[in-house]
């Protein structure tokens, strides 16, 4: 095995051979030919067209080869895709040339959407689809579809984004539009790529390929393994994503197909940035930045490359290039508002701002990077996502049903047309109609079933979807923090960023965030299998002593940390008839709470009383209290609202929600009485017990 001096020494050759055969490439042909081989053309049809003597610039001839010219430039000067759709747009406005006007629009459309301005792109792309839709061009309309889709994908819509490219492939199958059924299915592909579903995306990307397999362009399919390199490489499967890029890489190169060839450079210097190959990611962005400059203009690419470009001089401690380059990025994320871009720019010049030991430089980036970074993580379209894939399996089944009728209907009347003819052949009318009259009871009957089924499926799948988005939000949004800031925390000791002596200083918090972990887990898989499996409640005898002796001793460290006092005013050894594990997660919740918003040197009570067969057992703290408004909504099943204690102790909302539903569950209720700045009493009570032979009702 090489050491690492003498694999340094190895790659040097290789590195050499390949900058002299990339130069040869680029000295072989234009730098500009790509620019060449499509709009001018176009452009020479043109000046054809408007040197006869006949010519008309409203004609619509002559429209199209101005929209053609157009969408020709829109990698490559977007200026002029401008100023040539704006003229498109003119003359089809002038002639009312429906057709042109939607061409116009959609390049109109694309130039905002590459600038970065969405609230121009939108309508122009919501008005190209109204009108296409309007002479049922169904290839503009898919096309349409499919910038609408890029856009919302762009600033985050993943919901609206699958939901249009769903649309989309519907109306590609109808024209058997194969290009775009590709396009379609790899913008999905895209969208789980980007939520790290790597599965689902990998599951797509299997139908893109085999649809490029029956087109047979093996420029399409060079498209498709450039973004798929992508993929493995975010899947960290560098064997398949090198496999891919180089691929796709020999076919642009081959086709000239310079605005993909500069992204599949930039991906491949991905890849090697990835693995800490830093010279050859070096190499490569290189090649995709001398694209950039001489011809191509797609600054959402652009973004990545400068950002890579950055992590690679990092890397290189070149600090001032990375620096350089990490701003341009930054300053173009911000002008085409990318949100990824801005946190990624900004996470690359906290890094290094850190480094260089400017504290107040680091420290504005890493708050810009924490305050985009949260926000984005917040968007609940992965739950939408998930959403919607159950409303395509419901429409599936739905549409299943609906055939399997339409084929029941067909045999029906089958025997009705064969009734008619043994009436007249045979006389025997009256058997015949009995038969059937039978087969339609029975059909009908099996309708009805089947439709009562597809109902019932129905609520079960909602709530099951409501089930799963509150479990979503809830671990997404309080077990990610804590968690991400124990990772942090970890990796900045093991990166070196921090001293023994400063981890050991973090201690105490690592400790709390763990505790807080637990309960909150505790809590989360008790609400969850209560909703998901549904928990059977087993009362029996149960010591509420032993209950709230037991959890006082469990929360007793947390209580002292705040120098709060707990008194168990519990009468002598009262026993309750309940499921002793539901008791014990109201009392555990109902007492942290009381704790959490208590503030220092305050009092807890715990006390019961005996009432018409019931225990009624009440919790009163001296804490904060709460408003008329938060006692109304907080037991309410929709409520997932976190709420920070005294001390900024973070909770789920969720442990009242499970309170409630124990408590219920024991034939039992629970209240809360409060006052603000004085206080709060959590009531609730459960069953008597009344003997030790006393059985479940």
């Amino acid at each position: 095995m090489l050491s690492e001096k003498n694999f340094i020494d190895s790659a040097k050759k290789p590195f050499i051979g390949l900058v002299i055969c990339a130069s040869m490439l680029f000295m072989s042909f234009p730098v500009n030919a790509q620019s060449f081989s499509q709009h001018d053309s176009l452009s020479y049809k043109l000046q054809r067209l408007e040197s006869t003597n006949r010519f008309n610039p409203k004609d619509t001839t002559h429209i199209n080869l101005l929209t053609r010219l157009a969408f020709s430039y829109r990698y490559l000067d977007t200026d002029s895709l401008y100023s040539i759709a704006e003229r498109a747009l003119k003359y089809s406005k002038d002639i009312d040339y429906t057709h042109g006007k939607i061409r116009a629009l959609d390049a109109l459309g694309n130039y905002y959407y590459n600038k970065g301005n969405r609230d121009k792109s939108m309508p122009m792309f919501e008005k190209a689809l109204e009108l296409a839709t309007e002479i049922d061009d169904l290839d503009s309309e898919i096309s349409i579809i499919n910038a609408l889709a890029q856009n919302y994908s762009f600033e985050g819509n993943y919901a609206e984004a699958l939901n249009l490219n769903l649309k989309g492939i519907d109306l590609a199958k109808k024209i058997d539009n194969q290009e775009m059924l590709s396009i379609l299915n790899e913008n999905i592909a895209g969208l789980y790529a980007d939520q790290k579903d790597f599965k689902n995306a990998l599951m797509f990307y299997d139908t893109v390929q085999k649809i490029n397999r029956r087109m047979g362009d093996e420029v399409i399919d060079a498209e498709t393994q450039s973004n798929m390199a992508s993929l493995y490489k975010d899947a960290k499967d560098f064997k398949n994503a090198m496999f891919n890029i180089n691929r796709s890489i020999n076919t642009f190169e081959k086709n000239k197909i310079y605005d993909w060839l500069a992204y599949a450079y930039e991906v491949k210097g991905d890849i090697y940035l990835d693995q800490g190959k830093y010279k050859w990611a070096l190499y490569w962005y290189d090649q995709s930045n001398m694209l950039f400059k001489h011809q191509i203009e797609d600054d959402r690419i652009k973004i990545q490359l400068m950002n890579g470009m950055a992590k690679v001089y990092f890397g290189l401690e070149k600090d001032s290039l990375s620096l350089n380059y990490a701003k341009k990025g930054l300053t173009l994320s911000k002008k085409i508002k990318s949100i990824q871009g801005q946190i990624d720019c900004s996470e690359t010049l906290y890094k290094v701002y850190k480094k260089n030991g400017d504290d107040a430089e680091a420290l504005a980036y890493l708050e810009t990077f924490k305050s985009l970074s949260d926000s984005l993580f917040k968007d609940k379209n992965k739950q939408s996502l998930s959403l919607l894939e159950t409303k395509l399996q419901y429409e599936q089944e739905k549409q299943e049903l609906i055939e399997s009728n339409k084929a029941a209907l067909a045999k029906q009347r089958n025997y009705i047309y064969f009734s008619v003819i043994i009436l007249l052949i045979l006389s025997i009318i009256t058997f015949v109609i009995r038969r059937s009259e039978n087969i339609q009871k029975k059909l009908n009957k099996e309708l009805k079933e089947k439709s009562l089924a597809v109902t019932q499926r129905e609520a079960q799948l909602h709530e099951i979807n409501k089930t799963n988005t509150k479990l979503f939000s809830i671990i997404g949004h309080d077990l990610r923090g804590p968690i991400g800031g124990l990772q942090g925390i970890l990796k900045m000791f093991t990166d070196g960023e921090i001293t023994t002596k400063e981890l050991v200083s973090f201690i105490p918090k690592l400790k709390t965030d763990v505790e807080n972990i637990s309960f909150t887990l505790n809590n989360l898989l008790s609400w969850g299998m209560n909703q998901l499996n549904g928990v059977v409640t087993k009362p029996k005898r149960v010591s509420l002593s032993n209950l709230v002796v037991n959890n006082i001793q469990l929360l007793s460290e947390i209580a002292n940390s705040k120098s709060l006092k707990i008194i168990n005013q519990l009468p002598d050894n009262p026993r309750i008839w309940a499921d002793n594990h539901q008791i014990d997660i109201v009392v555990r919740n109902l007492l942290s709470n009381a704790i959490k918003f208590t503030p220092e040197n305050g009092l807890i009570t715990i006390d019961a009383e005996e009432k018409s067969g019931m225990w009624q057992i009440s919790i009163r703290d001296t804490g904060i209290g709460m408003t008329a408004e938060m006692q109304r909504t907080i037991f309410k099943d929709s409520s997932n609202v976190t709420t920070y204690g005294t001390n900024n102790e973070k909770g789920t909302g969720l442990g009242l929600s499970l309170c409630k539903e124990m408590v219920h569950k024991n034939k039992g209720e629970i209240w809360v009485e409060s006052v603000p700045r004085k206080g709060t009493t959590f009531f609730f009570t459960v069953p008597k017990a009344l003997n030790r032979y006393q059985k479940a009702s």
